[in-house]
């Protein structure tokens, strides 16, 4: 597809987000994601990485935010959670993850990690038994929730065999789970100097809008209108 048509596209798909979206209660003014209270409006909380975290950038310039200003641009009653942690690999999320949704709404969850078990190289096979067990903790705590399964590689520099063992994880998991697979996370960013700030890692302000775009066109077809809770 061309960048023309992917635009039209997204211009299209978010033309009926909107009408679907003007049949609920509007969102908060602010638009700041995990300020809102539970039970307040749909959720969509991203577990996730520094990148998603937003590491080294304004907390409005991380991609969740950024994906909120266009939630909220289409008066859909969503509120973003922006539950990054630098520094966490799968192993850490895997322990976090029962806690965090206990005590956290989320309607549509999405998965980043990976990420720091790639730069360690960690062993694929942990971290493809530990991406199961997050999903299934996620439904084990919340059953009702959508699930989107971001895909991450390995840096180059670790050999062939181990990127593409790490490459398959995703889409693996994804198939055998039944979760939406989310393309790479920073694809048309990674390895591009003028997107990434100085420990070429992390997406900077131009990055993190190419980050957003790549998350939004496959969240997007999640969001539909969703009672609140109570």
């Amino acid at each position: 597809m061309s960048g023309a048509q992917d635009t039209a596209a997204t211009a299209t798909d978010d033309s009926a987000l909107r009408a679907a979206g003007s049949m609920q209660a509007p969102p908060d003014a602010d638009g700041r994601d995990g300020e809102r209270g539970e039970g307040s409006a749909p959720a969509v909380l991203f577990v996730g990485t520094s990148l998603t975290a937003g590491y080294g950038l304004q907390h409005e310039e991380a991609y969740p935010a950024l994906i909120q200003r266009r939630i909220d641009s289409l008066g859909l009653n969503y509120h973003v959670v922006n539950a990054g942690v630098s520094g966490e690999t799968s192993a850490d999320a895997r322990r976090r993850i029962g806690w965090l949704l206990r005590g956290q709404r989320a309607d549509i969850v999405v998965i980043e990690t990976g990420a720091n078990d790639g730069l360690r190289g960690l062993s694929v096979d942990t971290l493809r038994a530990n991406v199961g067990a997050i999903i299934d903790s996620v439904r084990a705590v919340r059953p009702q929730a959508e699930i989107l399964l971001v895909a991450m590689e390995a840096p180059p520099n670790l050999g062939s065999r181990y990127t593409a063992e790490f490459r398959e994880v995703y889409p693996e998991v994804a198939s055998e789970k039944g979760v939406v697979l989310v393309p790479f996370l920073l694809a048309g960013v990674a390895g591009i100097p003028s997107l990434n700030q100085q420990d070429g890692i992390h997406p900077n302000a131009r990055g993190e809008r190419i980050v957003a775009e790549n998350v939004w066109r496959t969240l997007r077809d999640a969001l539909v209108p969703v009672r609140p809770e109570g």
